[in-house]
């Protein structure tokens, strides 16, 4: 009989392995997928996570995993204050949205008018639009109790509704002849991100190393972090240590939504190039699984927006060469997940048959 026990403190062996044995189980069950839909496993998987390095192309691709990969770090990073307190935001999709409706409003209504202080100017008001939006599940939970899962999850939609409506009416180009859409900021030499777009560098690549430095500093360094952690792992202790529980679910909201927010910006400003139907594409969700696999440590991140870049590029070059669907990228993604969450319960428990401990 196979039981599990507690263990007396957690495994930082199983810490660190649980991620790496996640990604080797979703590479797994992700073949047997591919070869229920009639692909080649091995094609497949290599197809998603090595082309994309290690290719003929990879010159092409490379760059790509600054733009895919910049959005993530900067939510994710954001994230992992509020659910190393205890606090989850699941909305950050919507705030990213918010973020690139409010940023992008702002440098459209400067259109065509050329100054510097127009692109730090939307900087500014996407920040204050995913702050704003992040704000709005925390003070009704300090306020009233409410639950900042739901809430903030809900809020999504209306987020996606107010999109929308913002590419159909007051953001849609004029001189697009009817269609959806905004102008291109993109082409806008005042509102555009890039840096250099043969390099895939826009300044939300920047952005997102600093907040990398910040996050670890902040974390490990400051008297912030500390109350962060300590609030996470026994809230009664951090009430008791002079932490406003009501203050830090403001604060760390404010930082989520403001990382989302200014993601939402950059991305509108650059890759993405205008505000659509379709702008939002998931990072607010994935963001959610790279802040888990990066352990919710900044340089962990880091290298979990990576791995997920190289998913959604690889998955790109999968359903063009090989005609996977995408729905089997993101069920793969989902995989990452579930097997990340199943394996970390042995960083707490360890597998007894009967009175053997296995590991």
């Amino acid at each position: 009989m196979i039981t599990l026990e507690k263990r007396s403190q957690p495994s930082r062996v199983w810490a660190f392995a649980a991620p790496v044995m996640a990604v080797v189980l979703t590479m797994l069950c992700g073949g047997l997928l591919f070869a229920a839909l009639g692909k080649s496993p091995v094609e497949t998987i290599r197809t998603i996570f090595f082309d994309p390095l290690f290719s003929e192309f990879a010159w092409f691709y490379r760059p790509q995993l600054l733009i895919k990969g910049a959005p993530l770090v900067l939510i994710a990073i954001g994230l992992s204050f509020g659910f190393r307190a205890g606090i989850w935001n699941i909305g950050a999709e919507g705030q990213y949205i918010v973020g690139a409706i409010c940023g992008a409003a702002v440098g459209l209504a400067f259109y065509p008018t050329e100054s510097i202080f127009i692109f730090p100017l939307m900087i500014v008001a996407g920040i204050l639009g995913g702050t704003l939006w992040a704000l709005i599940p925390g003070i009704l939970k300090v306020k009233f109790d409410t639950n900042e899962i739901l809430v903030s999850l809900m809020l999504v939609y209306v987020a996606e509704q107010l999109l929308a409506s913002m590419a159909l009416g007051a953001l849609r180009n004029p001189d697009g002849m009817g269609f959806p859409g905004s102008r291109n900021l993109a082409k806008y030499d005042s509102a555009s991100s890039w840096i250099s777009e043969n390099a895939g560098m826009h300044w939300g690549v920047v952005l997102a190393f600093v907040a990398v430095i910040f996050a670890y500093v902040t974390l490990s360094r400051h008297l912030f972090g500390f109350q962060v952690r300590l609030a996470g792992q026994s809230p009664r202790a951090a009430r008791f240590g002079g932490v406003n529980p009501q203050a830090l679910v403001l604060i760390c909201m404010a930082i989520s939504g403001g990382l989302a927010g200014a993601a939402g910006l950059f991305e509108v400003a650059g890759p993405a190039g205008q505000i659509s139907i379709d702008f939002n594409v998931g990072y607010g969700f994935t963001a959610i699984i790279v802040a888990f696999l990066g352990r919710l440590h900044p340089i962990g991140i880091l290298l979990a927006a990576g791995l997920m870049a190289l998913t959604y590029i690889g998955g790109e070059i999968a359903q063009s060469n090989l005609g996977l669907p995408g729905a089997a990228i993101q069920l793969m993604q989902g995989m990452l997940l579930f097997f990340l969450l199943m394996v970390d319960v042995l960083s707490n428990y360890r597998l007894r048959l009967g009175k053997k401990a296995i590991v």
